[in-house]
């Protein structure tokens, strides 16, 4: 499946680098979009990608690329409907695998079809479910108390007028309420002025809304329990994120698992009992960013960070075993 202009993956080769694809691996694509990473790990080696999504429209879009690399003797691409935090049941016995990766955040298919709501750019409906259902950001916004507005918008949008707005929005849905993007985004415009930064001041309270509609820190979270677990020893589990409430979770998450976390005094009992030492090591000491020249390209890039994990081989253990 090509790339349509302006849906290429962000950091793709610095991704691939990561994940080192081989040729009979087992790779993991948790948010598959428009396909563009699975693409690029299938044409890189002869392997199979398990690919997940929870958009009905993204895995129509990957039966051309299931009818690119499947034949009748050998399923490379096995799509599978659902949310990447759900990860272990989805993926069932098919572990363990040689990498797993993970796109945080909005597809730009999402983001440029006007109907699906998610973006100001593009007047549309109030909508933002990635699945298309449960609550949509309509309903957040209509419902929701001010104080709960108030909450999403500077928790998950870090956004310092949360509570301006909120009661703006609160004011302003009683004499009717929010259908469009545009109209919201236009309330937000009058609440809170513009900075030398240059972004839209609807920027942080479309990313919250979206957030809080797709529990995508909650989805993030339950991978990062389960995904390690489905790692082959010397697997990868290869994260990018985009602003910086994924990235801390990420980050975090990591350190734990490769034993970077803050160690026990000495003089403390449980500082005596043995250790085994971490089963996991970090890919990167600092977070992979993107290159100045894909940044130009596509201003996506800008804030993506790029981190890896790595399971360590088992000592007396063979390789694609798990121990």
């Amino acid at each position: 499946m090509e790339e349509r202009p302006g849906h290429v993956p962000v950091m793709l080769p610095e991704v691939l680098a990561a994940l080192a694809p081989r040729d009979g691996g087992r790779y993991v694509d948790g948010t598959f979009g428009g396909g563009g990473y699975t693409a690029a790990i299938l044409a890189h080696a002869a392997c199979g990608v398990w690919a997940i999504d929870r958009d009905p429209d993204a895995l129509a879009r990957g039966a051309a690329l299931a009818a690119r690399f499947n034949t009748p003797d050998a399923t490379r691409l096995h799509l599978i409907a659902g949310n990447f935090g759900a990860m272990a049941d989805l993926l069932g016995d098919a572990a363990p695998f040689d990498g797993i990766v993970l796109d945080i955040g909005v597809s730009s298919y999402q983001i440029d079809e006007a109907e699906r709501g998610f973006s100001f750019r593009h007047n549309g409906p109030l909508d933002m479910r990635m699945s298309r259902d449960g609550r949509s950001a309509a309903d957040i916004v209509n419902h929701e108390d001010e104080h709960a507005l108030a909450d999403i918008l500077y928790h998950y949008g870090e956004e310092r007028m949360s509570r301006r707005i909120a009661r703006a929005i609160v004011a302003a849905r009683a004499e009717a309420p929010f259908e469009t993007t545009e109209q919201l985004a236009a309330l937000i415009r009058k609440v809170v002025r513009p900075d030398r930064s240059g972004i839209d001041p609807a920027t942080r309270s479309f990313q919250a809304l979206r957030i809080a509609v797709n529990d995508e820190l909650g989805a993030l979270q339950s991978a990062l329990e389960q995904a390690p677990a489905l790692l082959a020893p010397g697997g990868k589990l290869v994260i990018v994120t985009f602003h910086s409430l994924e990235d801390r979770l990420v980050k975090q998450s990591m350190a734990t698992l490769a034993g970077r976390n803050s160690r026990p005094s000495r003089h403390e009992p449980m500082a005596l009992a043995p250790s085994a030492g971490p089963a996991f090591a970090l890919g990167h000491s600092r977070p992979v960013t993107a290159s100045t020249e894909e940044v130009r390209a596509n201003p996506r890039a800008r804030s993506a960070r790029l981190r890896t994990l790595v399971r360590l081989p088992v000592p007396n253990t063979p390789t694609g075993q798990m121990p």
